[in-house]
């Protein structure tokens, strides 16, 4: 059975990894990505349309001149991207996420592991830990990176306005804000760094102990060496 202080190091980094494994879920699964403004003109006026959308759906409303609502309606992503490359990078987003979920599935594992056994094999223990939450922390931050690259490169919000309204000209102006679904990420690499650091401090007082334990001759007292 594995000691106090090795369960209570443990409960705690498998606490983290389990919060990690939900907020994946959470951003999975909400549409609050981004919000965007895109301004288009006209033949007589001015065309505004406001997008609300995530990896998978959003919403897009028209206003037209000083703010009169034309229409609102749903779309799923992929439907509305014509781009190929738009399109491509949404999936890589999606299948990034789904590894980073998987990393901190097998990392709830390990730590739940050592709560409760002593497994024999290294890897089962801190090393282990350290591997798949760091992998983890790596898909998150990549999938922070594609996406505003998307935004930017691709045109993305352009792209969807086009596919919610046809008849749309040429976009004159576009305002971006990143939603909850977005900065979660940011909790979550929190979370796989947080995980890492209670197991190092963990590992380096189980080092250090074992150090102590096996100091070397000429470090014991005269008398005792002399008798």
């Amino acid at each position: 059975m594995p000691s106090r202080k090795k369960t209570a190091m443990f409960a705690s980094a498998f606490f983290t990894c389990v919060c990690s494994f939900v907020m994946i879920c959470v951003v999975l699964a909400t549409q609050r990505w981004m919000s965007s403004q895109v301004g288009f003109s006209g033949t007589n006026s001015s065309i505004t349309v406001s997008l609300t959308y995530g990896l998978f759906s959003g919403t897009c409303e028209q206003f037209v001149d000083a703010g009169l609502q034309v229409s609102e309606k749903t779309f799923q992503v992929a439907e509305n991207l014509s781009n190929t490359k738009a399109k491509s990078t949404i999936t890589a987003i999606v299948v990034i996420l789904v590894l980073s979920l998987l990393s901190s599935l097998l990392s709830s594992g390990f730590t739940c592991t050592n709560t409760v056994s002593n497994p024999y094999q290294t890897f089962l223990g801190p090393t282990g830990v350290y591997t798949w939450n760091s992998i983890c922390g790596i898909f998150i931050l990549i999938a922070m990176i594609l996406f505003p690259v998307n935004i930017e490169q691709n045109s993305l919000s352009v792209e969807l306005a086009h596919g919610c309204f046809s008849f749309l000209q040429t976009p004159i102006k576009s305002e971006h804000a990143y939603g909850y679904s977005y900065w979660i990420m940011l909790l979550i690499i929190f979370l796989n760094t947080a995980s890492i650091i209670i197991i190092y401090f963990y590992d380096h007082a189980r080092y250090s102990k074992k150090k102590e334990q096996e100091r070397p001759i000429e470090n014991a007292p005269k008398d005792v060496i002399l008798f």
